[in-house]
């Protein structure tokens, strides 16, 4: 069985080692010339780990990824914190797997390689037809390929995903989000721990954490500004400005904030959950299917688990239609919990009770309890796309 996949992410290429591990022929194309080192960091929960590791990814990852501690919350303006849950020891004994945070361009390029003769660079897709013997995949250079299987994983403004249900209508959330990184070189002692941070507060939240073993902080700051409404990763700004919106924060935040040489700033766009995965032949990934708002940290793994189940569902099923149903069956109610999941954290995370220091703990206290950070997380760890039914 021919698998194309469309597009070169994190989705697409997890997607090609599964697939190839059982024997499929796989090609992935992708539309830029070259891959390139792009965007900030990534929170990789046990339940995407757990698939690396089984893909035997596991040495070459730890190599370039920070295995924090734990997660904390703070309150935006005093700095009070409160312990979350612990993502070393105590992650790997309760859930089976570790906790890794890493750049997504360290991440793409284990990924690559590991399947350095899958991926096509300058392979632009205008389209597919498919027919009931096979799907054909459209370049822009007119050249048509063949295939058992079509597969769009080229994210959030997926072509695949709109010639099958048309151009969805994306929201504009009101949030816009800043990114940077940081060398720990350039921040004092305590705020080099190897920990993850979600400040929350009024009007905005930021989170940050260690990467490359902890030689850079990742920082995320996402605010209320309804004037920047461009969904792009590539967008300048300047410290000026990201400190301008986020004013009035602790001065571990604005410190942060002074040591970014280049902040980006993107617009945080919220779309339905689709009815379904696929049609027929094709079958939709990562934030081609779901895209999902980063209040969960859990597009990335929702993306790892994809590649597998996929895998899994075309090694069990010689019809690829009826293997692409088992996939939907599979995927599509736990992806849809993951959208809402993270809709339901921005409301938390920007909720007014946090504007003043005694109401905001006492929010804090009632909505970071332990039962129901365990509500809110375990479903999503303890998950193991490896073994799950499909």
């Amino acid at each position: 069985m021919r698998v194309l996949i469309v597009g070169a992410g994190i989705d697409g290429l997890t997607a090609a080692l599964a697939l190839r591990r059982r024997g499929f022929a796989v090609t992935v194309f992708e539309q830029a010339a070259e891959l390139r080192e792009l965007g900030a960091g990534l929170q990789l929960g046990p339940n995407g780990t757990r698939v690396l590791i089984d893909l035997g990814l596991g040495e070459a990852m730890e190599r370039v990824v920070c295995s924090a501690a734990g997660k904390e919350i703070r309150l935006w303006n005093t700095g009070q914190s409160w312990k979350l849950f612990d993502l070393g020891e105590q992650a790997v004994e309760r859930y089976g797997a570790p906790y890794w945070m890493v750049h997504r361009g360290d991440f793409q390029s284990v990924l690559l390689q590991a399947a350095p003769d899958l991926v096509r660079c300058g392979a632009v897709c205008t389209g597919f037809m498919q027919d009931d013997r096979g799907v054909t995949l459209n370049l822009a250079d007119g050249e048509q390929v063949r295939g058992d299987v079509l597969v769009g994983a080229d994210g959030v403004h997926s072509r695949i995903r709109q010639q099958i249900f048309g151009a969805r209508p994306a929201r504009f959330t009101g949030l816009m989000a800043w990114r940077g990184l940081v060398p720990m070189q350039r921040l004092p002692d305590h705020q080099r721990r190897p920990v993850g941070a979600n400040w929350v507060g009024r009007g905005g939240h930021v989170v940050t954490y260690p990467l490359r073993q902890g030689e850079m902080l990742n920082f995320v700051g996402v605010v209320e500004r309804a004037d920047w409404q461009i969904e792009s990763w590539t967008e300048r700004g300047t410290p000026d400005e990201c400190a301008r919106d986020l004013a009035g924060w602790h001065a571990d935040v604005q410190r942060i904030i002074r040591n970014i040489e280049t902040p980006y700033k993107w617009a945080l766009l919220g779309r339905d959950p689709l009815s379904r995965l696929h049609e027929d032949r094709v079958a939709l990934l990562g934030d081609a299917a779901h895209p999902m708002l980063p209040f969960l940290a859990q597009g990335a793994n929702m993306a790892i688990e994809d590649g597998m189940v996929l895998a899994r569902c075309l090694t069990a099923e010689a019809d690829p239609v009826a293997a692409l149903r088992r996939y939907d069956a599979a995927r599509l109610a736990r992806a849809t919990r993951a959208v809402l999941g993270s809709l339901d954290n921005a409301a938390r995370f920007h909720n007014p009770a946090l504007g003043e220091a005694a109401g905001a703990a006492a929010y804090v206290d009632r909505e970071w309890q332990p039962q129901k950070v365990m509500q809110r997380y375990d479903w999503a760890y303890e998950y193991d796309a490896v073994t799950a039914p499909v």
